[in-house]
């Protein structure tokens, strides 16, 4: 399934619930946070997972994060992209190769 296909379902199954009234930029962004923390809950404890789990709660934050975009009129795409070359200018490879340092540290 392509990416604007499931953008759409996303949106879809949201309009069809009415629940587009709840989801204000405010209440989004706390819902990718919770969510992200379920997800981290996975992992607590152990390095073992349940890869089901792990794969809910993923597209839990993913959904809110899909929503939060398009609610403010974001393209994912393209903050994604404008990000990684954002970054690619602050972790050049000839200094960040292998490195997890932070770019302050480079």
């Amino acid at each position: 399934m392509e990416f604007e296909e499931v953008k759409r379902e996303v949106k879809k199954f949201t309009e069809d619930r009415n629940w587009d009234q709840f989801h204000t930029p405010d209440n989004l962004a706390k819902s990718i946070a919770i969510e992200a923390g379920e997800l981290l809950e996975c992992f607590q404890w152990s390095p073992e997972y349940d890869e089901q789990d792990v794969k809910e709660e993923l597209a839990d934050v993913m959904n809110y994060c899909i929503q939060l975009a398009d609610k403010l009129g974001i393209s994912i795409e393209d903050a994604i992209i404008e990000k990684i070359r954002k970054n690619e200018l602050k972790y050049p490879v000839d200094k960040s190769y292998g490195s997890s340092k932070k770019y302050t540290e480079l």
